[in-house]
C-alpha cells in the first residue's frame, strides 16, 4: 500500500506546535512459514502464506509435520516452452499418506497469484485437493481464478513461493519424460526426483 503523504499545515508563528497528522499505516506483513525440502537434485526452500491462504497452508503443514512428504517424488512436469511450465510432486493418492480433502481457496480470495516460483495445490473439482502440489516456472495467470469464465472458473489455490532453490526446480523441469508412462502421457518423469525430507525451518516471519 502506498502511504498517503500529509499536506503541510500552515500555522501562525505564535501558534503552539502541533504533531503531524498520522499517516495511513501499511497493511501488516503476512505470517509466513518456511519449509525446507531436500531433493535428490538439491534443496528447495518455500515460504507459505498462513495469513492469506490459511486452509491450504495448514494442509501442507500437516503433510510436512507428519512426514507424509518424506520419500515422495516430483513425478510430473508440464514444459510448455524452455523455462516455462510447472513441476508437480506429492503423494499420488498413496493410501498410507493421504489426508482428507480441503476447502478451495481461490486466488480471488487470497490475492496470491500464479507467478514464477508460486506453489499451488492440485485438484479435480473444487474442494477435492489433498496432497499433490505444483510449482510454477514462469508467470501463469491462466491458473488463477477468473469469474468472467463459464463453468468451473475458480482456478487453483496458490499459497506460497519458492525463496531458494529455483535452480533445482528448473533442473526438475528439464528432466526427461517417459512418453508412454502414466495418466499424463509425455509428462510423467522417466526417473522421478525424490524428496528426501520436508520440514519446517527458521527464517520466515
Amino acid at each position: 500500500m502506498i502511504a498517503l503523504l500529509p499536506l503541510a499545515l500552515l500555522v501562525a508563528q505564535t501558534a503552539p506546535a502541533t504533531p503531524p497528522a498520522p499517516t495511513t499505516s501499511e497493511a501488516p506483513k503476512p505470517v509466513m512459514v518456511r519449509i525446507a525440502m531436500q531433493t535428490s537434485l538439491g534443496p528447495v526452500v518455500i515460504d507459505l502464506d498462513r495469513t492469506h491462504a490459511p486452509i491450504t497452508t495448514a494442509n501442507f503443514l500437516r503433510y510436512v509435520d507428519q512426514h507424509r512428504l518424506d520419500g515422495v517424488t516430483f513425478y510430473r512436469t508440464v514444459r510448455v516452452a524452455p523455462d516455462f511450465g510447472f513441476v508437480q510432486f506429492g503423494i499420488q493418492n498413496e493410501p498410507k499418506r493421504i489426508l482428507p480433502p480441503i476447502a478451495h481457496e481461490p486466488t480471488t480470495k487470497t490475492g496470491i497469484k500464479h507467478t514464477d516460483g508460486t506453489i499451488s495445490i492440485a485438484r479435480l473439482a473444487p474442494g477435492s485437493a489433498r496432497g499433490d502440489f505444483t510449482i510454477m516456472v514462469g508467470d501463469q495467470p491462466s491458473l488463477d481464478a477468473d469469474p468472467s469464465k463459464p463453468g468451473d472458473n475458480l482456478g487453483y489455490a496458490a499459497f506460497g513461493h519458492v525463496v531458494e532453490g529455483m535452480d533445482v526446480i528448473h533442473k526438475i523441469l528439464d528432466q526427461p519424460a517417459d512418453p508412454a508412462k502414466g495418466p499424463f502421457k509425455g509428462e510423467m518423469l522417466a526417473a522421478p526426483v525424490k524428496i528426501l525430507s520436508a520440514k519446517r525451518v527458521a527464517g520466515a516471519n
